[in-house]
């Protein structure tokens, strides 16, 4: 299992070891909207998707092979609950060779594909959510401290992550509509 946001700092599932890696063609990216697990429909929050291009550092999880069933009947349920992530089986690259691993990567055609936002709206976003699974600034603080800890530069999650933690928690945001999102 390849893991790039919040897989790497709560997997929810037994592995036998974890390494770091790289996935090239593919980029972490809060592209996602929410609105379920850190956002509502009235105030949909983002979380993180592998979109094209670039490359991405994560972590590549080994599930013993009894394991492997139970360990994708979980993700599938935690992950495609609305099917704007499709599950991959692709190449990752680690100091000890290129494992193959599953992973979910963005469906660019899913009414839930934020794609691109504008960085003020990212943190608009990002700063104002809160879903079943807590607030989505948290999400983005739990994130940036795994990689952190990891010590894998993403200087535009760490640059979103600096700017949503100088907005107030208190100050009103303001809620722009968002039509067409499912539950994520």
């Amino acid at each position: 299992m390849f893991g790039y946001g919040s897989l790497m700092w709560r997997p929810g599932f037994a592995y036998l070891g974890v390494r770091p890696g790289t996935l090239h063609g593919w980029h972490r990216s809060f592209s996602i909207y929410t609105t379920h697990y850190r956002g509502t429909p009235a105030r949909p929050g983002l979380v993180l998707g592998l979109d094209r291009g670039g490359s991405c550092r994560g972590l590549a999880f080994q599930v013993a092979a009894g394991e492997r069933a139970a360990t994708l009947a979980y993700l599938r349920e935690r992950e495609l609950i609305t099917h704007v992530y499709l599950e991959r089986m692709v190449p990752v690259v680690t100091g000890q060779g290129t494992v193959s691993a599953v992973t979910y990567v963005v469906d660019p055609r899913h009414e839930q594909y934020a794609g691109k936002l504008p960085f003020d709206e990212q943190v608009r976003l990002i700063a104002g959510a809160e879903g079943i699974a807590g607030r989505n600034r948290d999400y983005l603080a739990a994130t940036v401290a795994e990689l952190d800890r990891l010590a894998i530069a993403d200087s535009l999650i760490h640059r979103l992550h600096k700017a949503v933690e100088a907005v107030p928690e208190e100050q009103p945001l303001g809620d722009r509509p968002v039509t067409h999102l499912g539950d994520d």
